[in-house]
């Protein structure tokens, strides 16, 4: 196999990532994709820190020996808490979701007020925070917990009602607050981009990070000679348990035909 022929890898702890892997898709049709949703473990973001770097070594090293050319750290909590330590593991390039992110809602503030709402794990690290301040010193940024979002939309509840009013208790408080773009600073809150817009208001930009991490995948491919140039990318799924509901929730919320998932348990 040529190297441009290698698939990409993407992981995360569940579904969430599926939204990278719809970004990536759309992109580059042509290139090879293994998806790896850690669906025994999820969620990371109320994990410690060493277990969230334990199981992203795991995946890396299993994604690495099926040799990718570049990998996707599609999940926040990963990013914020793993990254270096996977690039560590990995034989190949690896790319996080929280620069991409911050760079895209930088570009989009208009009043330099921007709310990032992220899982436990992730706000406690402050990378969104930092990673804003460097772009620009002069933002003004606010970071809120809302850990029962992943577990809501694992369970495929994103239009029930009491998910609803779980994004009015976390977010609402901020709506006079003037801000005036939102971070979904989780792959798994793009969705709730609906309920989330409803508790916030029109006037709120929301920005994930599964375009920009995309468009930063094309990139450092180009950059190293790795577009594959031919056509129909074969796809993998993989998921670390419950294979059947990982296919049902990616056709029902995403509208992806996963086919066969393997299953691969540490």
């Amino acid at each position: 196999m040529k190297d441009s022929e290698r698939p990409i890898g993407i992981f995360d702890s569940g579904l969430g990532g599926l939204t990278v892997f719809k970004a990536v898709r759309r992109l580059m049709p042509s290139e090879n994709i293994i998806y790896f949703g850690d669906t025994a473990r999820v969620p990371y973001g109320t994990k410690s820190k060493n277990a969230v770097i334990s199981f992203s070594k795991e995946i890396a090293a299993l994604l690495s020996a099926r040799g990718v050319k570049l990998l996707i750290v599609a999940c926040n909590t990963a990013s914020s808490l793993a990254l270096e330590e996977v690039r560590k593991v990995s034989k190949a390039p690896v790319i996080g979701v929280i620069e991409p992110g911050a760079r895209a809602a930088a570009a989009a503030t208009v009043n330099k007020r921007i709310l990032v709402a992220g899982t436990t794990a992730t706000v406690l690290s402050g990378a969104y925070g930092r990673a804003l301040k460097k772009l620009d010193p002069g933002l003004l940024v606010r970071e809120k917990a809302c850990p029962l979002f992943v577990p809501l939309v694992e369970e495929g509840w994103c239009g029930k009602k009491i998910t609803e009013l779980v994004a009015a208790e976390y977010l609402a408080p901020f709506k006079k607050q003037r801000f005036d773009t939102m971070i979904l600073g989780c792959t798994h809150y793009p969705l709730l981009k609906k309920v989330i817009g409803r508790v916030l208001g029109r006037g709120v930009r929301l920005v994930d990070s599964a375009e920009a991490a995309a468009f930063e995948a094309r990139a450092a491919l180009v950059s190293r000679d790795l577009l594959n140039p031919g056509y129909g990318g074969k796809i993998r799924f993989i998921a670390s348990d419950a294979p059947e509901k990982f296919r049902i929730l990616a056709r029902r919320l995403l509208g992806i035909k996963t086919g066969r998932v393997e299953v691969k348990r540490f």
